[in-house]
Formats: structure tokens, sequence, C-alpha cells
């Protein structure tokens, strides 16, 4: 049997198939290629090896619990950021001598 070289690209784009869909033996039918051979694949891409994109080694539901904590800081950092224009407005309101201050 001939040995193929894939390229990282198309690696990567299986592996993702196969991750988003979770049925690695009918993506390795649709690509004609053997499913230990994904299998593999998909373990190189869980451990990093690929290293093409900054989340490589993240598996995908480690990449969805930091997507949600992501979401979860910034809706935080957003109230924080009202929370002191509020704060400032009442102190430029009731204290304009302290408004120097401030600044």
């Amino acid at each position: 049997m001939k040995r193929i070289r894939h390229s990282k690209d198309f690696k990567l784009q299986v592996v993702k198939e196969a991750l988003e869909t979770g049925n690695k033996a009918a993506v390795a039918r649709r690509y004609e290629i053997a499913p230990n051979m994904l299998h593999r694949w998909t373990k190189e891409y869980e451990a990093g090896k690929f290293g093409d994109v900054s989340l490589e080694g993240i598996s995908s539901l480690e990449t969805k619990v930091l997507s949600q904590e992501n979401d979860q800081l910034k809706k935080l950092l957003g109230e924080q950021a009202l929370e002191i224009a509020i704060l400032r407005d009442l102190i430029k309101k009731k204290n304009p001598h302290l408004l120097t201050k401030l600044k």
C-alpha cells in the first residue's frame, strides 16, 4: 500500500470536523483514511502537537469552559465600569469641588 503524507491543514480540517460531528468513523470514511489514523491525529491535536493555532492543545470541553468564563469576566468588567461611571457622576453632582481630585 502506498504511503500518503497529508498536510497539517488537511489533518486539522479532518480532526475539527470529527470533533464537531462526534463520529470519527464516518469522517474517516468520507476522507478515505483509516479510522485509526484519524484517532491518532485527534490525540495529537488534543496534545497540542499541531501547533498552528493558539488553542490547539485544548479540548473542545475545555474551550467551552474557557469561553463561558471569559464571557462572565467580560460581563463583570462591564458592570464595574458602569458602577464607576455612576459613582463619578454622583460625586460631580454632589461635590463639584472634589472633581479635581478624581482626575
